[in-house]
């Protein structure tokens, strides 16, 4: 059995993103939201709300019980002012909460995340075979030779 530690997580993400396009909604104001604190304009992708939420998803699972907080920090990056002139040194800063918490909202109503009380969100039985699906798939469109042993 193929699980998502075999698998590349970049070619991972990917074929996850393609699958959650059919099962999760963007909202209509993230054209207008940023990503965090540290952008300066919001994400220019257009598949950014389904890439974001298989990433999600991915770390929810490798992460375990794992809280907004958490997940905010691990998106978050180096604020280091404006592009035009620093005004101060460069400190870290949090990714978005509102979208991290609205994609794993989505992904507890799809079955795939519940929440476990006072300790975050985790994978339910029903993610981990939607993501060891993903990651077989992956894995058999993969023509990598050093990945051959697991196949």
């Amino acid at each position: 059995m193929v699980t998502i530690y075999d698998v590349p997580a970049d070619a991972l993400i990917e074929e996850v993103a393609g699958r959650l396009e059919d099962r999760i909604e963007q909202p209509d104001w993230m054209a207008f939201a940023k990503s965090g604190q540290t952008r300066e304009l919001p994400p220019q992708q257009d598949d950014f709300w389904y890439v974001r939420g298989a990433s999600l998803l991915r770390k929810v699972a490798m992460n375990g019980p794992v809280g907004v907080d958490r997940l905010s920090t691990e998106y978050g990056g180096l604020k280091r002012g404006s592009n035009r002139y620093s005004v101060s040194g460069a400190h870290s800063d949090a990714g978005s909460k509102n979208i991290i918490r609205t994609l794993l909202q989505q992904l507890e109503e799809e079955g795939l995340v519940e929440t476990a009380k006072g300790e975050g969100r985790r994978i339910t039985a029903e993610g981990t075979s939607f993501l060891d699906n993903a990651a077989s798939d992956v894995l058999a469109d993969l023509d990598r030779p050093e990945l051959e042993r697991y196949a």
